[in-house]
This record gives structure tokens, C-alpha cells and sequence, in this order.
């Protein structure tokens, strides 16, 4: 019984193996790298880029479950006939490369402020942040002032959620799993893509989906069993890496403004916009129609408090 179970077992992670290797394959093919590998930290960092190299500098830092191609549809093309816009991967998202170590907040803003020194030499940018991209540019802020001139938040996770239901979803602590993790994910590409479709709406709503929402940001991308770990490692840890760091949120010194959906229900207004309301001064824009992804219904206002702030700080 033991033998025949142990066949099986294996039978069925050779098969699950081979499948998201077609996966990834398939993938990949439809969503190829569309900008340039830099080496930060020794690791590779994938920045996709737009307009004028010599404009005032917009980075943008997406959230978890994605890639950096979720702004070259919605932001970028708002904002790249006059400014210099900067899309990276987080590590392990998308092209970047994941480490050891790069589940903290700290690793990866460092991988952005390495980005920002080598593709914008000198000079300070408006950071923005999306849902976990959001408190990967609160740290940046924190930890590089120097090359932070504003930021702009949009949906952001910023505090740890205590005992508040919600927080990651039950698969991520499968796959962050160290035993058995990597077997885990590599189920990803076979239940994923139908689950992540009939998601979608939930993320949304009460604000519409836009129509090949899941085609346009590349979204196939994250169900690839590293990415898909990568993730789950990221979302594990961060409530206790949101824990410690906003203690320090009192030391931010750029202006700050916050778009929040007032029906948002991935990420809580109450638990986390509200409560950095309180420690550090932000300039709030309540989206009464919105739900986590205000880029996408608000994108021109969105457009225009970056293009705002990245101006008036240039001319500083």
C-alpha cells in the first residue's frame, strides 16, 4: 500500500510539473519582458520605461498578485508625453528576480531605490504605490528621503490588521509552505486561472472590471509556481513587516496623497488609510464609487495628483 501510495503521489507531482512547465512556457511567450534587466544588489530588476528621459521622474510600484504591467495601460499613458515613467517588477514578480530575504519591505524597497539610482542618476521621483506596492513606497520614503520627492498612494496596505478578519488569502500559507510549498504551487497554473478570472470582480467592484483586464496586465504571469510562491511568501510576512514599520511613519517628511475607494474590501479604509491619517499628514481623496483598484475608474484624477506633485517638487 505504502509503494503503490508513493507511485501515485509522485505520478501526480510529475504531472503537475509538466504542466506548469507548458504553463510558464505558454505564458511567457504571450507576456515577454517589455523593458530592461538592471542589476541591483546583484540581483536582476525589470523596469519598464516611457517618456522623456529628462522629465521629472514617476516611479510606480504595483501590488501583490501582479506586475508592472498593470500601469503601461492605465497610468502611463496619462502621464508619459511629459514625464519619465519608471514600472518595475517587485522581486519575483513579473521579470525581477526573487533572493533570500526579499519577503521584507525593506529588501524590496531597496531594489526600487537601486532602480531609481542607476535609471534616474541624481534626481528625486514621485513614488507611487498600489494596495502592497504602497508600503513598499512607504519605505522608500522611510529608508531613501533622499530620492523621494512625493508620493502618491492608491488603495494602500499600510498597517498591520491585528485580530481583524481577512488579511491573505488560505493558499498563501500553503504556498510559503518551506516543506511543502514548492509542491503547492506548482498547482497554481492548473486551478488558478479559472479562479482568478471569476475573482476579478470582487477586487472591482462596486466599480465595473474593465474589459480585458486580466489580458492587459499580464495578470496569467503571477500563476507561475515561482511567482506564485514568491507571492505567498510576501503576503505571509507582511503583517508582521507592517507591524514594525509603521512605528516610523511619524519620520516621513514629502507630501502624500491617498486615493482610498470608500467600498473597498481587500484593503480597509479604517484599518489602514484612516489610521496613517493620524500619524502623518496626507492629502485623502475618498472615491465613494471605488473599490480597490481607483487607477482604473479615477485614472485621469489619479493622473493628475501625480502630474501635480511631480511638477511642483521639481521646480523646489
Amino acid at each position: 500500500m505504502i509503494s503503490v501510495s508513493l507511485v501515485a503521489l509522485s505520478g501526480l507531482s510529475l504531472g503537475a510539473c509538466v504542466s506548469s512547465m507548458a504553463y510558464t512556457s505558454k505564458v511567457e511567450a504571450a507576456y515577454p519582458p517589455d523593458g530592461q534587466q538592471v542589476a541591483v544588489n546583484g540581483h536582476g530588476v525589470h523596469v519598464m520605461t516611457r517618456g522623456p528621459e529628462a522629465a521629472p521622474v514617476v516611479l510606480m510600484i504595483h501590488g501583490a498578485s501582479a506586475n508592472a504591467r498593470e500601469f503601461t495601460w492605465t497610468l502611463a499613458p496619462r502621464l508619459e508625453m511629459d514625464l519619465r515613467v519608471l514600472m518595475v517588477d517587485r522581486p519575483g514578480h513579473g521579470y525581477s528576480e526573487r533572493f533570500g530575504g526579499a519577503d521584507t519591505l525593506a529588501a524590496q524597497a531597496a531594489q526600487m531605490a537601486g532602480a531609481l539610482e542607476l535609471l534616474a542618476p541624481g534626481r528625486k521621483a514621485t513614488v507611487v504605490g498600489h494596495s502592497f506596492g504602497g508600503a513598499v513606497a512607504l519605505r522608500l520614503a522611510l529608508d531613501r528621503p533622499d530620492l523621494v520627492s512625493s508620493l502618491v498612494l492608491l488603495a494602500p496596505v499600510t498597517h498591520d490588521w491585528g485580530d481583524a478578519e481577512g488579511g491573505t488569502a488560505w493558499y498563501n500559507s500553503f504556498a510559503a509552505n518551506p516543506v511543502f510549498g514548492p509542491f503547492f504551487s506548482q498547482l497554481a497554473p492548473i486551478a488558478g486561472p479559472a479562479q482568478m478570472k471569476n475573482g476579478i470582480s470582487g477586487v472591482f467592484a462596486p466599480a465595473p472590471t474593465p474589459p480585458d483586464y486580466f489580458e492587459n496586465s499580464g495578470i496569467g504571469l503571477f500563476l507561475r509556481p515561482p511567482n506564485f510562491r514568491a507571492n505567498a511568501q510576501d503576503m505571509t510576512q507582511l503583517k508582521q513587516e507592517l507591524a514594525e514599520q509603521s512605528r516610523r511613519y511619524g519620520e516621513l517628511a514629502v507630501p502624500i496623497t491617498v486615493f482610498s475607494g470608500s467600498k473597498d474590501t481587500v484593503v480597509s479604509p479604517k484599518l489602514h488609510t484612516a489610521r496613517l491619517k493620524k500619524q502623518v499628514p496626507i492629502e485623502l481623496v475618498i472615491l465613494p464609487d471605488e473599490g480597490h483598484m481607483p487607477h482604473h475608474g479615477e485614472g485621469s484624477a489619479v493622473a493628475g495628483a501625480i502630474r501635480r506633485l511631480a511638477f511642483s517638487r521639481q521646480t523646489r
